[in-house]
């Protein structure tokens, strides 16, 4: 129960956190009003940082979503010409996380990080459907350990998001829900897979980890 009421906090919010208590004592100094709205506003810092421990279904037969968030779009498009895979056909289900979702993002599959990629670019709204291509991303190029099917996670930053962090390394072996980084303040993550029937619909409500995104 205190673990559900008080999550574990993630590295990248430490220093947010300590900037906003030290900002809202000096405040509180001079006005109890804005003291209010700071303390307010630490409790947000430490709400938006928020790392909760996950459990996973741990089975690759599943897909798991990558983000905590709202599916925005799933389509059927090319693959990420970043990773040459433009001539190849995926589904891509996109997730957007507004800034009160958790942004730590997860493995959907075990399996071994083939490739990352960092694309600098543009700060529209990651709810745009032209985000995936004209926005700040990261791509994650996965191999399933029981699959021969590719499976890419692209990280975007939204439209105050100002930083992508990612937490693996190239050909690094990772479980299902394993942690693999998280997306500063607002943003979108766009999973791609083929030969899965898919789980999901627009609309629906996602828990990076957790819920259950396609099958194969």
């Amino acid at each position: 129960m205190f673990n559900t009421i008080f999550p574990n906090i993630h590295k990248e919010g430490y220093k947010f956190l300590a900037i906003s208590i030290i900002a809202t004592f000096l405040v509180l100094l001079f006005s109890k009003f804005l003291g209010s709205i700071f303390i307010l506003l630490t409790i947000w810092v430490y709400y938006f940082f928020r790392d909760p421990e996950r459990v996973s279904i741990n089975d690759d037969k599943f897909l798991v979503s990558p983000a905590d968030g709202i599916i925005s779009g799933i389509t059927e498009v090319e693959g990420p010409a970043e990773l040459n895979l433009e001539n190849k056909k995926f589904t891509r289900v996109s997730i957007f996380m507004n800034v009160f979702d958790c942004h730590v993002n997860r493995m959907p599959s075990s399996g071994t990080v083939e490739e990352i990629f960092y694309k600098p670019g543009k700060f529209l709204n990651a709810s745009l459907d032209k985000a995936s291509e004209e926005n700040e991303r990261n791509y994650y190029k996965l191999k399933t350990e029981k699959n021969d099917d590719e499976i890419i996670i692209v990280q975007i930053a939204g439209l105050i998001a100002r930083r992508i962090v990612c937490e693996v390394n190239k050909d690094q072996q990772l479980n299902q829900g394993d942690r693999i980084g998280m997306i500063r303040f607002g943003s979108r993550v766009d999973l791609y897979f083929n030969n899965r029937k898919i789980l999901a619909k627009v609309g629906q409500k996602t828990t990076a980890g957790e819920s259950l995104i396609a099958e194969s």
